[in-house]
């Protein structure tokens, strides 16, 4: 079997290949909304629950690195979040799947407020 890190690392980079081409060949902002993001999110959601559901019941989990992490996770975080976030709510946990939702946008729309603010301030 191959190393773990190795199968990330190439099904990362077929993962955002895969992203770039959805944003090659669909607007990046339709009437109002990043359209191409939205499809990939959506998509790439879709795909991890397919593949999880079918790596627990049908398949092995020994291509999980190289398929959820390294494909899915290069061609769209958003599909790891989902994920982590059901399977809060499916154990039980729904106040944790709750809070990592909320914390999880919040942080991360503050980060790149603060990411910009720095880089602007040193580089424009």
């Amino acid at each position: 079997m191959m190393n773990p890190f190795l199968q990330v690392a190439l099904g990362g980079a077929v993962g955002a290949t895969a992203r770039y081409a959805v944003y090659r060949a669909i607007p990046l902002h339709g009437p109002g909304f990043p359209v191409a993001t939205g499809v990939v999110n959506v998509a790439g959601s879709l795909l991890m629950g397919l593949l999880a559901a079918f790596m627990a019941h049908r398949w092995n989990s020994d291509y999980a690195p190289l398929l959820l992490a390294g494909v899915l996770g290069g061609f769209t975080t958003f599909s790891a979040f989902s994920l982590d976030a059901l399977t809060l709510w499916e154990r039980g946990q729904a106040i944790g799947a709750l809070v990592y939702v909320l914390a999880s946008v919040v942080l991360s729309l503050a980060a790149v407020i603060a990411g910009l603010a720095l880089g602007r301030g040193v580089w424009a």
